[in-house]
């Protein structure tokens, strides 16, 4: 179940708000906004599906955030608990950083904990299949996919590079609970 977790950036102990009311995880992170949003596959996706398969499922709304949003690369990421970097993969991830365009992941399957670090707040935006989360561009952030990683997500980029994090140095990240296991 998707989960939203408010709080104020100098309290990691004490949450403002807890919520997997999906009307108020979409209300909360648009105040601050994040577009987050719930999708439906046309086709069963399962962790053997291949990627052209995956995109295939999902290719009415990934042509449709294209054309709003100028997005220009898609690709499917998978990592399970047999890769064999996946502990420097996660503390890649867990350090503080922006991107100079939007970072939008829609999880196939599993799960991952997205951290944003938005004024004065920390909202960790837990999510899962068919969630759907788009952090603006210089957004302070990180992510969390947990010690025994095992998600799929589709990726749209507007920069044909793909992923290109600038990292902020700031150690808050540190602070914050992480992904349970």
């Amino acid at each position: 179940m998707s989960r939203l977790t408010v709080f104020n950036d100098a309290e990691p102990k004490h949450p403002l708000l807890e919520s997997s009311d999906v009307a108020v995880i979409t209300q909360q992170l648009a105040g601050a906004g994040v577009q987050f949003a719930k999708w439906q596959a046309r086709a069963p996706v399962t962790a053997e599906s291949r990627a052209e398969q995956i995109l295939a499922a999902y290719s009415n709304d990934i042509e449709r955030l294209k054309k709003a949003n100028g997005y220009i690369t898609v690709d499917v990421i998978s990592l399970s608990p047999s890769h064999p970097e996946k502990q420097q993969l996660r503390q890649k991830f867990l350090a503080e950083h922006t991107h100079n365009e939007d970072e939008v992941r829609f999880f196939v399957r599993g799960q991952g904990l997205f951290c944003l670090h938005i004024g004065a707040k920390v909202y960790q935006v837990l999510c899962q299949q068919n969630d759907l989360i788009s952090v603006p561009a210089n957004t302070p952030h990180w992510f969390d996919m947990g010690s025994e990683p095992d998600f799929t997500a589709i990726r749209l980029f507007n920069n044909p590079d793909g992923w290109v994090a600038h990292f902020t140095g700031n150690d808050i990240a540190s602070r914050y609970p992480l992904l349970a296991d």
